[in-house]
């Protein structure tokens, strides 16, 4: 029986592994010899566990340490001179940077690098002139590039960070679409939506809004409160719930938007969920006014769960989302246009479930997860056969 040929896939922390690449990974193990690796070594043992798939401690973090950037290199270098994979796939910023360096000098045949958003989009100066440089190298040193967005190439072709030829997007977009017989709404009786409602303090006719992620000012989280409390005003049965974890270092929220989610009793923080269904089960439309991504999970998983979305006109989100169809597309960083947007769904119900009888239907049609990991799995194939 002819071996399988070893692929080792690299995130620079373990929960990307768990919830951007959740279950590819096990089933990638039917094909190669496949190895995780990330930082903080409890957790990714535990991701390693779940997937029933090895994994290596490689100590990684998002900001800019050049010492123990150079140290990760080392020890992944070293890792695959001794392990010789066919095959090195690295998704985030730092994974890939660090990733991509070290498979180039070990002479790792196949250097793949998924791009899932460009953080230094948003940033100016010198930071944004460094930050080009990286990913340059990065995209240098791998031998393919996959933007999991269109848009997301466009962007890429635009700041010339490699030739055109290195870049595919496999399939429609998405790094691992969505398994939609279980973002499903159906599997939420009426008992148990109304349980977690109580919960939750969400009265049975209430309107709820949902926001899914991190709680940074990129994700647009201080224009979606300044605008949820105006809307509040006119609309005093609606709620704003927000799920995932709130970030003070990186990126922190304006004081006077912690302020306004701390006292407003519409606003419903539940922190960070492993399993976000329930709380999309008992939602009415998400809202996303993210300032960039690569092309979001949480906008599938909504459109999966029956929800119609407002989300900003960046690339992933725009192709998920076609405008008056499954959702509205409104401006970056526009407080008016997200006042709008939430009015419209609340006051006219006739558009809101013409969105909503959509909404389910493009993600099933163009998402579905097993494609995403088929047109995957095909790519890695096609490289066996350039041997």
């Amino acid at each position: 029986m002819k071996s399988k040929k070893k692929l080792i896939r690299i995130t620079t922390v373990p929960v990307s592994l768990e919830k951007l690449l959740e279950n590819q990974l096990h089933f990638m193990k039917s094909y190669y010899q496949i190895t995780a690796i990330s930082s903080d070594r409890n957790y990714l043992e535990r991701v390693g566990l779940l997937q029933d798939i090895p994994v290596y401690h490689v100590e990684m973090t998002r900001q800019i340490t050049p010492i123990r950037d150079l140290k990760a290199v080392w020890q992944l270098y070293n890792y695959f001179k001794k392990e010789k994979p066919f095959i090195v796939h690295t998704h985030t910023p730092k994974a890939g940077t660090v990733g991509m360096l070290a498979a180039k000098l070990a002479g790792v045949p196949n250097r793949l690098h998924t791009i899932a958003g460009l953080p230094l989009l948003e940033t100016t100066g010198n930071k944004r002139k460094l930050l080009n440089f990286v990913e340059k190298v990065t995209y240098n040193c791998a031998t393919k590039i996959y933007p999991n967005s269109f848009g997301l190439k466009d962007i890429i072709m635009q700041e010339n960070f490699c030739n055109p030829s290195k870049l595919k997007v496999l399939g429609n977009g998405s790094t691992n679409g969505i398994d939609t017989s279980i973002f499903n709404a159906e599997k939420y009786s009426l008992i148990e939506r109304n349980t977690l409602k109580e919960k939750l303090e969400i009265l049975h006719d209430d309107f709820v809004f949902i926001f899914v992620g991190r709680l940074v000012s990129a994700k647009g989280i201080n224009e979606l409160i300044d605008a949820f409390k105006q809307l509040n005003d006119y609309f005093p049965s609606t709620k704003l719930l927000l799920i995932g974890s709130l970030e003070t270092v990186l990126d922190p929220l304006l004081p006077e938007t912690l302020k306004e989610i701390e006292l407003n009793k519409s606003i419903v923080r539940a922190g960070y969920q492993n399993d976000v269904r329930p709380f999309l089960a008992v939602s009415n439309a998400l809202v996303f006014p993210s300032y960039r991504e690569g092309f979001p999970n949480v906008v599938m998983q909504a459109g999966a769960m029956g929800l119609p979305s407002i989300v900003s006109n960046i690339n992933g989100c725009n192709e998920i989302i076609t405008e008056n169809h499954n959702g509205i597309i409104i401006p970056v960083k526009n407080v008016v246009a997200i006042i709008k947007a939430m009015t419209k769904l609340v006051e006219n119900k006739v558009f809101y479930n013409e969105l909503k009888q959509n909404s389910r239907k493009r993600i099933v049609e163009n998402y579905e997860q097993r494609v995403v990991w088929q047109a995957l799995l095909q790519e890695y194939k096609s490289l066996e056969k350039n041997v």
